[in-house]
């Protein structure tokens, strides 16, 4: 299938690495032209050489100025914008009873704020484009939130709010916004978590994931690219109708309708 998606121009945040980094090595084999972002810059820069990204531009997504120039700098960078892949790194992993209000403070510009400034620096720049896509990474716990994730949960889920209004009020300019929330994917990000819970077990963490894998209907971690192949495929023209959505990708994990 052809995604159209050949000399598309898109920008993709927290793409240093993991499921940023794979929706833009996605979106690069499908033909697009790619420019990534992360905080840290000799990382991104390498991510930028092994995904064949267009450009990097190292940026703090809890800076507003840093997000404006962003966007400014990719435009600049690529003539103009047809897709928004909004990522970020991950707040703090506690329970509510573990929590403080710097955590919570660090939640909503990490993941609310930056997706809010994202989307309002980009947004006429998708509309110019006549056939803008946004796509927002959240995680499976914004239909079955788990405790000990909460700052995660609660502000993935105004993202999730956030994309729904947006996609509601830009459809007729034929932009097209929806989020995906990935499940256990096998990312540094999971292999942290999964660490601490093998610590706690007393066991290694090969042990950890095999048991992990094994209270997946699936019966396996998912792999990063099969969330960046969505991605691409909802920055696509075949993706013009499908919008306002959450796609969740989990192996079957999460329960809800």
């Amino acid at each position: 299938m052809d995604l159209g998606l050949t000399g598309a121009r898109a920008l993709v945040t927290a793409a240093s690495s993991g499921l940023g980094r794979a929706c833009a090595a996605s979106l690069t084999a499908e033909g697009a032209r790619v420019v990534v972002s992360s905080r840290d810059p000799d990382r991104l820069a390498a991510a930028a050489r092994d995904v064949g990204a267009a450009g990097h531009v190292a940026a703090d997504l809890g800076d507003a100025d840093a997000v404006r120039a962003l966007v400014e700098r990719t435009v600049a960078l690529l003539g103009g914008l047809d897709a928004l892949v909004v990522n970020c790194g991950p707040p703090p992993a506690v329970t509510f009873a573990e929590s403080v209000d710097d955590d919570w403070d660090t939640g909503h510009q990490q993941v609310l704020m930056s997706a809010v400034r994202l989307l309002r620096a980009a947004l006429p720049h998708l509309v110019a484009s006549g056939r803008g896509r946004v796509v927002a990474l959240t995680g499976y716990g914004v239909r079955e939130p788990k405790p000990g994730l909460v700052v995660s949960e609660a502000t993935r889920a105004g993202v999730t709010i956030l994309a729904k209004v947006v996609a509601d009020t830009h459809a007729a300019d034929g932009v097209t916004v929806n989020t995906i929330a990935p499940g256990p994917i096998l990312t540094d990000r999971l292999r942290e978590l999964q660490g601490t819970l093998a610590a706690a077990a007393g066991i290694d963490l090969d042990e950890q994931l095999r048991r992990a894998a094994a209270d997946i209907p699936a019966r396996r971690i998912g792999r990063p690219e099969e969330v960046g192949d969505l991605c691409a495929f909802l920055c696509s023209e075949r993706a013009g109708y499908l919008t306002g959505q959450t796609i969740v990708v989990d192996g079957g994990v999460n329960r809800a309708i």
